[in-house]
């Protein structure tokens, strides 16, 4: 009998593959999105949700509401992810991205402080926390719906989609940053242009929607759906523990640094600088259109040489990085330009593996809740703080310290990248 190895078949996706990558790219690029463009727009909208009077508290409080976004993000890798490994990827992902533009819908109608008083702010952190309980059920599910679908020798390659529809969510939140700011007068932007965006945000999930249910169930959870099974959470904690800890470790420089240099590069420069925030977001822009053109070939590297040095080249580059970028950031678009494109090539190495080294760590039955609850943890306490620290820090006169916060992670994630085990090949 000629097996796959044999015929190479492992190393190519078959037609119905693609359009499973395809449509979990796309609808996870709309949820993300929802996501992304709340950070985007905190510099404009934070005076109109909180008291006003006091530009950076109110930009602080916001960004508080951000961070608060996070806490329930745990929760929803739990909730959504034994949802997902009982019920179905596909279920799972139909379910989180009605929550995430729903939440917008909201927050775009959303009236102001000046006319509602605290009920504004309140409204506003309740949208934020349905949006982190969809965010942390969401990765779960499309990871492994990516992996699932993949062929053997294309995992990371298929993973790596995950964070390019991640990207291309912050892309199309940056874009839209971009356009109203350039279009619209700074009172247009304040009373109405800000929510445009959550508006175009929330009707986008119509169409992830869509895409999702037009799928088909992966064959992994197929071959389960009808065994015996417990609760996931439980099986998660009582028989992969370390795979557990394992996906928590992983996450703690990538997620810490993405959001740095992704969600919050623009506003931190434009703080620390004064460089005019349109020309931020364009440099945000450009950088993350090459991160996303290069980030699949990064997964076919790691498919080819492995997880593990692909990774440690990500967190090896970025301690010996992290000092000179904070260094010589100024008010310069191009000086801007050049320290957010050299950061996105770095975070490839985290970025087109991070999914797949998580799906690798557990079985079917609790893939999802093994992604989704230890992710989601650190993701809540090194990601959603990142940008609240780096603005404390900033304003507190510690902004010649940031550099030494992210050199920090890196470092944590040297030490986690070159001592776990190599899963490239794993039978999933």
């Amino acid at each position: 009998m000629t097996t796959r190895a044999a015929t190479g078949q492992e190393h190519r996706l078959t037609p119905a593959q693609r359009k499973a990558i395809v449509a979990g790219a796309v609808g996870n690029t709309v949820e993300w999105v929802d996501w992304a463009v709340y950070a985007t727009f905190a510099p404009v909208f934070a005076g109109q949700f909180f008291t006003p009077g006091n530009e950076t508290t109110a930009l602080l409080s916001t960004l508080a509401v951000f961070a608060v976004g996070f806490v329930m993000r745990p929760i929803g890798g739990a909730v959504l992810g034994a949802y997902a490994d009982r019920h179905g990827r596909k279920k799972g992902l139909t379910l989180t991205i009605s929550l995430m533009a729903g939440a917008s819908l909201v927050i775009a109608v959303c009236p102001t402080y000046e006319k509602v008083g605290v009920l504004a702010p309140l409204v506003l952190l309740l949208a934020r926390l349905v949006q982190g309980f969809s965010a942390g059920g969401e990765f779960g599910s499309s990871s492994a719906f990516l992996i699932e679908s993949a062929a053997d020798g294309r995992r990371a390659f298929a993973g790596s989609w995950q964070q390019v529809s991640v990207g291309a969510g912050a892309l199309i939140a940056s874009l839209l940053g971009t356009v109203l700011n350039s279009t619209l007068s700074e009172p247009q932007l304040q009373s109405w242009g800000w929510r445009l965006a959550f508006a175009i945000a929330g009707m986008l999930g119509l169409v992830g929607l869509w895409l999702r249910r037009s799928v088909h169930e992966t064959e992994a959870f197929t071959r389960i759906k009808d065994r015996p099974r417990g609760n996931p959470l439980t099986a998660m904690f009582r028989d992969h523990p370390k795979a557990a800890l394992r996906v928590a470790g992983v996450t703690i420089a990538g997620t810490l640094i993405y959001y740095v240099w992704v969600t919050y590069m623009p506003t931190y420069a434009h703080l620390a600088t004064g460089i005019p925030l349109s020309e931020a977001l364009l440099a945000n822009t450009l950088a993350i259109v090459v991160f996303l053109v290069l980030l699949p070939f990064g997964g076919l590297l790691s498919d080819r040489i492995g997880r593990k040095p692909t990774m440690a080249a990500f967190a090896v580059g970025f301690l010996l990085f992290s000092w000179p970028a904070f260094h010589f950031l100024a008010d310069s678009f191009w000086t801007l330009l050049v320290i957010e494109i050299v950061g996105m090539v770095l975070i490839i190495g985290y970025s087109a593996n991070c999914a797949v080294i998580m799906a690798e760590q557990f079985p079917a039955e609790v893939r999802t809740t093994g992604i989704g609850l230890p992710y989601a943890l650190a993701v809540a306490l090194f990601g959603g703080t990142a940008p609240y620290v780096t603005t404390w820090m900033n304003t507190g006169g510690l902004g010649h310290l940031v550099w030494l916060y992210v050199a920090i992670a890196a470092l944590i994630g040297v030490g986690v990248y070159t001592t776990m085990p190599e899963t490239k090949g794993k039978e999933l």
